[in-house]
C-alpha cells in the first residue's frame, strides 16, 4: 500500500496533536501515521465530491443560461 507513498512534513497545534494521540488510543489507530492518512483519505473523498456537485452545478447553470438565451432569441424572432 505504501509502495508509492511519500514524505511529508506538517506543523500541527499542539492541541490537534494531543488530539490525534487521544484518537489513535481510543479509536484503535496503530499509529499517528495512519491516523493521518485515514482523515487526508476521508477528506480527499469528501472535497472530491463536493467539487464534483459544484461543477454539475455550474454546469446546469450555463445549461439554463444557453436554454434562457435560445428562448429569447426565438420568441424575439416572432
Amino acid at each position: 500500500m505504501l509502495d508509492d507513498a511519500e514524505k511529508v512534513t506538517i506543523r500541527l497545534p499542539k492541541k490537534f496533536l494531543r488530539a490525534l494521540d487521544f484518537l489513535v488510543e481510543v479509536d484503535d489507530m496503530p499509529s499517528r501515521s495512519q491516523a493521518i492518512r485515514t482523515a487526508i483519505r476521508d477528506f480527499v473523498y469528501a472535497r472530491v465530491e463536493l467539487v464534483k456537485e459544484k461543477m454539475k452545478q455550474i454546469q446546469d447553470a450555463e445549461k439554463a443560461i444557453a436554454d434562457a438565451e435560445e428562448f429569447k432569441e426565438s420568441y424575439l424572432k416572432k
